[in-house]
């Protein structure tokens, strides 16, 4: 349904994380290699960073496919950040086509992207929800509960309806978390920094996939990956990873 993907570590370029890579999501939003729903993801791009000594995100969305937005390609090669969450959208049957609707949404401080689907009947009722979207609406829940609660409201709402997807990303800035409920998520860890991503962006072996139904803690000390239900291919225990450089 989309396609995502968040940074920490030394600052990159936007161009180099959303644009340059053999399969990049520039790439991936014409030609996603390992997307199970639907085939394209022109519905819309967002990118949200943070800048040395701000506190709040600066975000760039549109309701354009990323391809066809030569200003983004303009600057993005000369725009840095040590933390960073993108992403280009699928849009569900029925959903707008808005830019308020595309990822990252953001409650001033984190910011948050939604590859997957919800039966909106399932979530509680929300303030500030950037859009009618069903993942503006589950950003909302998340911002309200408090990202530390990012597992607990996966669990719940995939308990609510379970044929939900709620593969999430989510910063602030200092560090990421994601969870995999219904969709793929690959992890890279470097010298330079950790990236997640809904696909890898190349054929770089040192790509990790998280298995379904887990929880995703990147930090400057490394990673973790914590079960959020058992299911076969789930550790059960945390899996921390060793660190690398800080942002």
């Amino acid at each position: 349904m989309c396609r995502h993907l968040a940074w920490l570590g030394r600052p990159r370029t936007l161009a180099q994380l959303v644009l340059e890579p053999p399969s990049s999501l520039l790439v991936q939003s014409w030609a996603p290699r390992r997307q199970r729903y639907g085939t394209v993801n022109a519905d819309g791009w967002g990118v949200g960073f943070y800048a040395p000594g701000r506190p709040q995100p600066a975000r760039w969305r549109s309701a354009r496919p990323l391809w066809g937005d030569p200003s983004f390609a303009s600057v993005a090669s000369v725009l840095s950040s040590g933390c960073v969450v993108a992403a280009v959208r699928s849009a569900t049957v029925g959903m707008p086509l808005e830019e308020s609707a595309v990822a990252p949404f953001t409650d001033g401080r984190w910011l948050l992207s939604h590859n997957g689907r919800v039966d909106r009947a399932v979530l509680p009722p929300v303030r500030d929800a950037e859009s009618t979207v069903d993942s503006a609406l589950l950003a909302a829940l998340v911002f309200d509960r408090g990202p530390d609660a990012l597992g607990d409201v996966v669990r719940e709402v995939g308990t609510a309806d379970p044929a939900a997807r709620l593969n999430l990303l989510a910063a602030d800035g200092a560090r990421l978390l994601a969870t995999t409920w219904g969709d793929t998520l690959s992890a890279l860890v470097t010298d330079e920094g950790t990236a997640l991503a809904s696909e890898p962006w190349d054929d770089d072996p040192a790509w990790t996939d998280v298995p379904d139904r887990c929880l995703v803690e990147v930090t400057p000390d490394g990673l973790t990956v914590t079960a959020l239900a058992p299911t076969p291919s789930t550790p059960t225990p945390s899996t921390p990873t060793p660190g690398r450089g800080a942002p």
